[in-house]
């Protein structure tokens, strides 16, 4: 518990320098600063400074294995002016730090409420439909072995995970030889990245926050990573696939889907698995991620089978 508070205190005493070294203001001149409830990949804090409300983010623990700052902020810099994501007053290419304007009422998306879910995904789609690009890929099964690595050896906590990781690979010359929407996507596009809040004119906006994890990648992965952080049974899932496709998802492209999510089940099965090395737990989350690798495996492979 000590350990923990002094951690606490040495991120909010970075948080107050490097703020007054962006914004150029003393500290007393911050104010109302609230250390928001810790992300999964990073830490947060809320302050004002003269009149203005503002979040500096700042990298969690182990980040600088997991991110390419560089490779962020060139997202950001394609991304930026397009009434995509919230407003970037500064975004630091090596250290990670990020500062942004808050939002007045902005709430996340609830992955139960099915209206906003289907308003969210619509925008998901719009972005998508920007076909916007960037210089660097996001290859998956490449991000896996990466995950896996910092292990340093070390096995999983899954008795069965090479087993599991043997079929999941199975998908791999599946997945190239598929069609694919090439362009740039979230690659987190999960609920609590997904800000709705009212306009100035009383409409209601909704905008794609943190975009550590973008690159070009089949824009339609983005649809998998939606539904495993949102924990769907299958029966809501078909209805995430629905809302993007508006009904006219082909079977092809829904096989295509099922294999994504498993591969990303995989995938950030082992990234809590390199976080929890790390002192960050993630509990009944890292537990969904690993099923979503075996089941949707199985669904896959159910899939195929019945086509033939």
């Amino acid at each position: 518990m000590e350990e923990t508070r002094q951690r606490e205190g040495l991120l909010y005493g970075n948080a107050v320098q490097k703020i007054t070294e962006i914004l150029g203001v003393q500290p007393e001149e911050i104010k109302e600063i609230e250390m928001l409830k810790k992300g999964m990949t990073n830490r947060s804090v809320l302050f004002s400074c003269k009149g203005e409300r503002y979040i500096m983010r700042m990298p969690g623990e182990g980040t600088s294995c997991l991110i390419n700052r560089k490779e962020e902020f060139e997202v950001y810099s394609v991304i930026r002016g397009k009434g995509i994501c919230d407003e970037i007053c500064y975004i630091d290419p090596e250290g990670g730090y990020k500062l942004t304007k808050y939002i007045t009422n902005a709430r996340t998306c609830d992955p139960g409420n099915m209206m906003e879910v289907l308003a969210c995904i619509r925008r998901l789609r719009g972005v998508h439909e920007q076909k916007l690009t960037v210089g660097h890929t996001f290859d998956v099964f490449g991000k896996i072995l990466y995950y896996e690595s910092l292990r340093n050896g070390g096995d999983s906590c899954y008795p069965d995970y090479e087993e599991t990781k043997k079929k999941i690979w199975e998908l791999k010359d599946y997945i190239e030889a598929q069609p694919k929407e090439w362009g740039l996507a979230h690659m987190d596009a999960v609920s609590d990245n997904f800000l709705l809040y009212e306009n100035g004119n009383g409409q209601e906006e909704i905008c794609l926050i943190d975009w550590e994890y973008a690159a070009m990648q089949d824009v339609h992965i983005d649809i998998a990573m939606f539904v495993v952080y949102s924990m769907y049974g299958r029966d809501d899932i078909d209805r995430i696939i629905d809302f993007y496709f508006e009904g006219k998802c082909d079977q092809k492209t829904r096989r295509k889907i099922y294999a994504y999510i498993a591969v990303c089940g995989l995938l950030w099965s082992n990234w809590c698995e390199y976080k929890r090395q790390n002192g960050v737990e993630f509990g009944e989350y890292a537990l969904w991620q690993y099923r979503y690798a075996k089941e949707y495996y199985q669904i896959w492979k159910g899939t195929c089978e019945n086509e033939n």
